[in-house]
């Protein structure tokens, strides 16, 4: 199509002759009657167009065409062949403007032979084959110019890229590196909290001992002395050695020896008896106001881990105020049915706010995670507030923070509120109930502590059991296959067996023998991998409790015993 010869003479037969010339030198050609057929003809392609002079007028008339002309692509310059009528002389002005506006044109006058007339419409053809060639070579350089952007362009994104790969593995090699360092300085300080741990552990486990000596033989002083004067001194005595004992007990929950021993407690009383700890533990320089709410405020969870918790979030406030502050501790009840986290029901708020620097958005998040910390290092694990958060899930509730720089922080504890009717009553009894089948029933009492096991074994016998000792569990074995005794009273911590393995042995050489921990502290873990569950009895206890505790068991084994199957 691009090479065909368009012929518009819309007068005469000079549009046919033309055709006719055209067809027989194989040159492809279409008449065009109208001006719109000729200009619709050219938009969709040809080579060149022949035309009589007389149809100019009727054509330039039209701004189609001229406009087509003027916005032919750089490469193209349309030849016209114009058939004109010879004249004598120059042509007018006006006719030469006309034949100019056609651009390209070669102008034959007629009469003219076919010779001629096919030899311009060749040349015509072939200068625009030739302006075609100029097309191909400039799109080629068109295409090899884009190709040559795009590949500019893929190498300056391969050269990006590998750019930005060197420089996040430097990043990810110093962060690597920064990171191995500050795990190494926090596995270091771990290593010393846990070291001290230990020794505070060992310690406390040594001190609960002698003051469970101290305790029992106070009760005996008060149950044997007859002078009324006695009586007072006793109690300021005892009264002293449950304040050591509550002391003793934060010593081991800070060493994570602690038996967690979930009980129905009161959050108010427990925050009132620690008051004195909380403001020597944060310093003169921090105000400590407990905001108490009027209601019980009863929670199932082990207290000295609240106590823990409560400790863990008021040294951290205090780090927060280093130039001083208040520290508001706040309880409250709520009853929530619409929270994501918690179940519908009663809870017990527990709030800790302090009016320190605030924590920053982008760190809130982390606070809870495991060894994070923004103290410099030595100055703390990271594990306190994850272990608050941890304590917290075990006990059913949650553990939440929120903080504005500048302004202070709230954490929040939520802990199922437990019905206050069902709270144990330990009531002080100056005699040990003596059950009417006591002295039927032996007991053997394994402990490596000789005061510790004298008082036990001394207070069993006064409320009427027969009762063996053995300082350590391979001397248990050894008493148990001589005796069969219907109940164990055993310590955890002794130097040959712990405590769990001494029942597990036991049980193994005799059955389902009935079976008291009497510890300060124990490896739960431990203790229900080997041994069940035990009745737990934590030290220190007195007379009344340990007499409970035995009779709770051996009828416990005895209604057991009565149930076919069992």
């Amino acid at each position: 199509m691009e090479l065909r010869v368009l012929i518009h003479a819309p007068r005469g037969r000079d549009g046919a002759v033309v055709h006719d010339v055209l067809q027989q030198r194989g040159i492809p050609s279409l008449i065009c009657a109208s001006e719109s057929d000729l200009l619709q003809a050219m938009k969709e392609g040809a080579a060149s167009v022949i035309l009589t002079e007389e149809a100019l007028p009727d054509l330039l008339s039209d701004d189609g065409l001229l406009h087509w002309l003027q916005h032919q692509p750089p490469w193209s310059d349309f030849p016209f062949v114009v058939l004109a009528t010879k004249r004598e002389g120059r042509r007018a002005g006006k006719d030469l403007g006309s034949l100019q506006k056609l651009g390209n044109l070669v102008l034959l006058e007629r009469p003219l032979n076919a010779e001629t007339l096919a030899s311009a419409a060749e040349s015509a053809v072939r200068a625009r084959r030739r302006q075609y060639a100029a097309r191909e070579h400039l799109e080629e350089l068109k295409r090899t110019r884009i190709e040559l952007e795009r590949l500019n362009g893929e190498l300056e994104h391969r050269i990006l890229t590998r750019t930005k790969e060197l420089a996040s593995a430097n990043d990810r090699l110093m962060k690597e590196i920064n990171e191995r360092e500050r795990a190494q300085a926090a596995l270091t300080q771990v290593q010393k909290m846990e070291a001290i741990g230990r020794l505070t552990g060992g310690i406390a486990h040594d001190f609960n001992n002698l003051l469970h000596v101290v305790n029992m033989n106070l009760e005996l002083v008060s149950l044997y002395a007859k002078e009324e004067k006695v009586k007072p001194v006793v109690d300021r005595a005892k009264s002293a050695a449950r304040r050591g004992a509550r002391l003793t007990n934060q010593l081991l929950s800070f060493a994570r020896s602690q038996s967690l021993l979930p009980k129905v407690t009161r959050v108010n009383q427990l925050l009132l008896g620690m008051k004195d700890l909380l403001e020597i533990s944060v310093g003169s320089g921090v105000e400590v106001v407990l905001d108490l709410c009027e209601e019980d405020a009863s929670v199932v969870l082990d207290p000295s881990q609240l106590e823990m918790a409560v400790l863990n979030l008021a040294v951290n406030s205090r780090d927060a105020m280093p130039e001083g502050g208040k520290l508001t501790i706040t309880t409250g009840t709520r009853f929530l049915d619409e929270d994501r986290d918690l179940a519908e029901g009663d809870y017990v708020l527990l709030s800790v706010t302090d009016t320190g620097a605030g924590i920053p958005k982008n760190v809130l998040p982390k606070v809870f995670d495991p060894f994070f910390t923004t103290k410099p290092v030595g100055s703390g694990t990271g594990l306190g507030l994850s272990q608050v958060y941890g304590f917290a899930s075990q006990s059913g509730g949650i553990a939440r923070i929120r903080s504005v720089e500048g302004e202070g922080t709230t954490v929040e504890l939520l802990f199922p509120e437990a019905d206050a009717e069902a709270e144990e009553v330990n009531a002080v009894r100056q005699q040990p109930a003596i059950p009417p089948l006591a002295a039927a029933c032996h007991i053997l009492v394994v402990e490596d502590d000789p005061d510790v096991r004298r008082v036990i074994v001394e207070c069993l016998s006064l409320i009427g059991y027969k009762v063996t000792e053995a300082a350590n569990g391979s001397e248990a074995l050894t008493q148990l296959a001589a005796t069969k005794p219907d109940l164990m009273v055993v310590d955890y911590a002794m130097p040959d067996m712990t405590g769990a393995e001494v029942i597990s042995e036991a049980r193994k050489m005799i059955g389902d023998i009935p079976v008291i921990l009497a510890t300060g502290y124990a490896d739960m873990a431990a203790v229900e991998r080997l041994a069940g569950k035990p009745k737990i009895l934590r030290k220190p206890f007195d007379i009344a409790q340990l007499g409970d505790a035995v009779h709770s068991v051996l009828e416990s084994a005895r209604d057991k015993a009565e149930v076919p199957g069992v």
